[in-house]
């Protein structure tokens, strides 16, 4: 396939109809048609995706040593010729990648990673969210409070005449 791709551009002929992305998470390269919007196109990757793999964040085109160029969801995808590539950059979601000079450097959110942490992020990924006990017991909590609320303004409610009657018989 990139032989076919060298040969046509080296005969001079047009660039291809279509634009070329890889993925770098799953390693798969995925075309668009010209002119296709960048989160559009990281969208359609994301689908494809198995589950635990890290969604991309946004497609950047690299060559060498050179600066990336990053593009925003609503810049449209373009090749910018000989040696650059369009490909996904993936961001996990307790980690941070910070760009120094042409090198990516990953931070790490917390203090240090335990099996039981890591248990619960791949639970999280696979399931989208996490129902603890905490959060349930939240949630119970709520409505306790609201029916209590409830409870309290029904008896004010009831009462209220014989309070008024009292008040205004005292004065």
């Amino acid at each position: 396939m990139e032989e076919e791709e060298t040969q046509h551009r080296s005969s001079g002929a047009p660039a291809p109809p279509y634009i070329e992305v890889n993925c770098k998470a799953s390693g798969k390269v995925t075309r668009f048609a010209a002119g296709t919007e960048a989160g559009f196109a990281v969208r359609m990757i994301n689908k494809k995706l198995v589950i635990g793999v890290a969604p991309a964040s946004y497609i950047e085109a690299v060559k060498g040593e050179e600066e990336p160029i990053s593009f925003g969801h609503t810049a449209v995808l373009v090749d910018y010729g000989e040696g650059w590539k369009l490909q996904t950059v993936h961001e996990d979601a307790d980690h941070e990648i910070r760009r120094v000079g042409s090198f990516d450097r990953r931070v790490h959110g917390g203090m240090g990673t335990s099996s039981s942490t890591i248990f619960q992020q791949k639970r999280t990924i696979a399931t989208g969210f996490e129902f603890s006990l905490q959060y349930i017991g939240k949630v119970l909590l709520a409505f306790c409070f609201i029916f209590l609320i409830g409870g309290v303004l029904t008896f004010i409610l009831e009462n209220l005449p014989s309070l008024i009657s009292s008040v205004s018989t005292s004065l």
